[in-house]
């Protein structure tokens, strides 16, 4: 913007302002927000891995437990937990899982600081049983 004083017909002192650069910055400044904005899904818009059932008139037990397997250090040594049931192995995790209802997902939870390869080998063989809704739950 280059602002100068011209003499107007009067003989009197004029200020001019020329604008066209002041607009150009304006509409460079209006390309680089446009351009750089990102576009997410709100959190609420999410899909989540729990769907409730509203059609079915009564449901049992099982409807309602969650499907968790929980990682953490047994004597200083990794290992899943299912229930009561306790696992050493990331095969024999993959074999009890194959059981499991797919459909419900399921929920990773790790306790005691186990090793993070231990906690990676739950989410394989979650997807090596099967399982395509995985959800990490930090305690």
């Amino acid at each position: 913007m280059r602002i100068r004083v011209k003499q107007s017909r009067r003989g009197t002192p004029r200020l001019v302002l020329n604008l066209a650069s002041m607009i150009d910055v304006v509409f460079l400044l209006l390309i680089y927000f446009m351009i750089t904005i990102t576009v997410w899904t709100p959190e609420d818009r999410l899909q989540s891995a729990l769907h409730v059932d509203r059609e079915a008139a009564s449901g049992s037990d099982t409807d309602f437990q969650p499907q968790i397997v929980e990682v953490l250090l047994i004597e200083g040594q990794p290992a899943f937990q299912v229930g009561t049931r306790v696992f050493r192995e990331q095969a024999s995790l993959t074999a009890a899982l194959q059981s499991l209802n797919k459909s419900a997902g399921l929920f990773i939870r790790v306790r005691n600081e186990p090793p993070m390869d231990s906690v990676m080998a739950a989410f394989q063989a979650g997807h090596d049983a099967g399982f395509t809704k995985l959800t990490y739950v930090p305690r």
